[in-house]
């Protein structure tokens, strides 16, 4: 697996061609403050307070760090992010990113949601997936309980059956209308039941080709055996695999979680052994591409790179509809706008809904930014390489 990084994801003048100098300077007034951990914290507070007091804080908020990451504030809202990373050959992931309350009436709201991001997906390939995050419409508790096998009374066996209900609703209408549709991961203690649910769906609505996709977490030291075995499955059953490959998202709780409770950390020793798995199971999906369809949800340069250098190897062309690359929206433009470019299948997670639903969204997006690598982050670097280099470029012009 000896590849070294392409450097076609240093090509800033490619990375940041979609902003305008007003917007990049934004951009690096937002990257400079995230790489300061006091000022994100004194930011959330503020935020927090400033609504706790109702203040009008809003406008402020989407004119900034909202826009940085967010495409609007419903679906109609953001065509105009769809539209613009269609100009580059991006597709958008619509993903309704309101953390709703826990009754049947807000997971009844958030079904509906996502219902209208397949209805928006289907014919436009300008969407190539849509998404939703199953502890979004179900009770975390009672998947909790249905991994351990504990005896579910008869509120909680009707709240996980009304779950079911509305997985299946969502998945039969992906498939009727032709959308791909990504499962997100869950925490270790949920992820099973979930797993159960979604290779059912899998079973029942990909058999042609993959139109529902599970998300494995390749920090786990177990989710490579588990893709294997899942393939194996998908085999032997007759049906199509749809995998999205991602580090992972719970580190901290999981870690912590394990200690107190006293048994084996689920996390990979360290990121070595993490990006080591995550290669392989890259690797391992193209070799399998027959019956598996793949997105890789990376934010690493090296492994976006091994991605296409596994691709050329097996003879599976740049634009073949089973390979996908995404990135969160407002970060590693540098790997995404060089990578479709280069003629690559890539989309944006484009996270929508109000100013004040998505701040628990964004504060994760700010800590992320702030834990990744301090000062010499590298989105802070890139945007200020390109505005130097467009500095430059008018100088010349002169």
């Amino acid at each position: 697996m000896e590849v070294t990084t392409n450097p076609i994801f240093e090509d800033v003048s490619i990375a940041f061609s979609s902003k305008t100098d007003k917007q990049l300077k934004k951009a690096y007034f937002l990257f400079s403050m995230m790489n300061r951990r006091w000022l994100v914290n004194i930011g959330k507070a503020s935020v927090k307070l400033g609504f706790a007091l109702r203040l009008p804080i809003s406008g402020v908020i989407r004119n900034t760090i909202y826009d940085q990451f967010c495409g609007g504030i419903d679906i109609e809202d953001s065509q105009g992010t769809i539209d613009e990373l269609a100009k580059f050959n991006i597709g958008s992931i619509l993903d309704y990113s309101v953390e709703g309350a826990d009754t049947d009436r807000g997971f009844e709201e958030t079904t509906q949601e996502i219902l209208r991001t397949i209805d928006r997906s289907a014919g436009d390939d300008n969407i190539p997936f849509c998404v939703f995050k199953i502890t979004g419409i179900a009770m975390t508790n009672v998947f909790e309980k249905v991994q351990n096998h504990e005896k579910l009374n008869e509120k909680e066996v009707a709240s996980f059956e009304a779950s079911k209900e509305r997985i299946e609703k969502i998945c039969a209408y992906a498939y009727k209308n032709d959308v791909r549709l990504f499962v997100d991961a869950e925490e270790s203690w949920i992820q099973k039941t979930v797993d159960d649910i979604v290779y059912n769906m899998m079973r029942k609505y990909n058999k042609e080709k993959a139109i529902i996709y599970n998300t494995f977490q390749m920090y786990r030291w177990d989710m490579l055996e588990n893709l294997k075995k899942a393939h194996e499955t998908a085999t032997k059953e007759g049906f199509h695999l749809g995998i999205k490959l991602v580090r992972g998202a719970y580190m901290e709780k999981e870690a912590e979680r394990a200690e107190r409770k006293g048994y084996k950390n689920p996390i990979q020793v360290s990121k070595a052994a993490t990006d080591l798995d995550y290669n392989t199971a890259l690797e391992y999906c193209v070799e399998n591409i027959d019956n598996i369809a793949l997105c890789s949800g990376s934010h690493n340069q090296y492994s976006n790179y091994f991605l296409t250098v596994q691709m050329e190897k097996a003879g599976i062309a740049r634009n073949d509809e089973r390979v996908y690359s995404a990135q969160l929206y407002g970060m590693s433009d540098n790997i995404s706008f060089n990578l479709a470019s280069e003629g690559y299948n890539v989309a944006k997670y484009v996270p929508y809904g109000p100013v004040k639903a998505v701040m628990p969204y964004l504060f994760r997006r700010a800590e992320e930014n702030t834990a990744m690598a301090g000062q010499s982050s590298r989105e802070f670097l890139m945007i200020k390489e390109e505005m130097k280099r467009r500095k430059a470029e008018k100088r010349q012009k002169k």
